[in-house]
C-alpha cells in the first residue's frame, strides 16, 4: 500500500498519526533503544555520526544537499555539538539535549526543509522569537546566517 493511500486510510479510520509521523515514531524508537546499550563515549558518538551521515545521504538530492551543508556548518561552528538522529533526521546536541535539527522537506512531504531548534538553544530575543527556518536554498548569505543562529544558540 502506497504512503497517499495509507494516509488516505487512516483519515477515514480517524487515526490522528500520518503514515510519515508513524515512521518517524519508530526511527525515534529505534534511537532511544540504541541509545540504552553500553558503550564508551567514543563508539557512541561514531555511531551516532555514522546515523547521521547515513540519513543525510539517504535523502532526495536537493534535502541532501542543504542537510550536507548544514552538518558542515555546524561542525566549523559549533565543534562541542554532537551529531545524532533524531526522529531519523540529523539532529545536534549538547549535554544529550537536542539544541538544532533539519527536517528535510520529504519527511512529511512538504515544500521546505527547515532548521529547527529546540527550547535549550539560547536564542531567547523578547517575548517572542522564531525556533524553526525555512531553508529553501544556500546562499553565502544564508549560510552565514545560519551560521550565526548556532552560534548563538550554543551560548
Amino acid at each position: 500500500m502506497t504512503a497517499d493511500k495509507a494516509s488516505a486510510r487512516d483519515a477515514r479510520q480517524g487515526d490522528s498519526f500520518s503514515a510519515e509521523e508513524r515512521e518517524a515514531m519508530k526511527a525515534r524508537a529505534v534511537e532511544m533503544r540504541a541509545s540504552t546499550k553500553r558503550r564508551t563515549k567514543a563508539d557512541k558518538a561514531a555511531e551516532n555520526l555514522a546515523n547521521v551521515v547515513e540519513a543525510i545521504a539517504g535523502m532526495p538530492e536537493n534535502d541532501r544537499k542543504i542537510a550536507g551543508r548544514i552538518h558542515d556548518i555546524i561542525a566549523d561552528v559549533a565543534p562541542l555539538l554532537s551529531a545524532r538522529t533524531w526522529y531519523g533526521m540529523p539532529a545536534y546536541a549538547k549535554d544529550d539535549k537536542v539544541v538544532c535539527f533539519f527536517q528535510p522537506a520529504s519527511k512529511f512531504g512538504v515544500r521546505y526543509g527547515t532548521l529547527g531548534f529546540q527550547d535549550v538553544a539560547n536564542l531567547d530575543d523578547g517575548l517572542i522569537w522564531p525556533t524553526s527556518y525555512a531553508v529553501t536554498e544556500l546562499t553565502p548569505e544564508v549560510e552565514a546566517t545560519i551560521a550565526d543562529l548556532v552560534r548563538r544558540a550554543v551560548g
